[in-house]
């Protein structure tokens, strides 16, 4: 499954102005990237550590939605944080 979380000023500056952003997550990496590359996104953009996601835009969070992302809450998202860390 994936999913997104809410947007939010995480410090992103594009071009002199402060950009709100989200985050793509999923279940296992695979299901990650087969989704950011529906969306059109770069793996160079992947960001792997702790949690595996990608950074989206607005419109590219509204385009993940529309093509079945789950969206979670900010308290929502640490707790799937949590469960797959305790899985790993």
């Amino acid at each position: 499954m994936v999913y997104v979380d809410p947007m939010y000023a995480n410090g992103w500056v594009l071009r002199g102005w402060e950009v709100k952003n989200c985050h793509l997550i999923a279940d296992t990496d695979e299901e990650l990237h087969a989704f950011a590359e529906k969306l059109g996104m770069k793996r160079t953009w992947f960001q792997g550590g702790k949690t595996s996601h990608y950074d989206l835009t607005q419109r590219r969070r509204d385009e993940a939605v529309r093509l079945g992302a789950v969206e979670l809450t900010r308290r929502e998202l640490a707790l799937w944080i949590k469960a797959q860390r305790g899985t790993k």
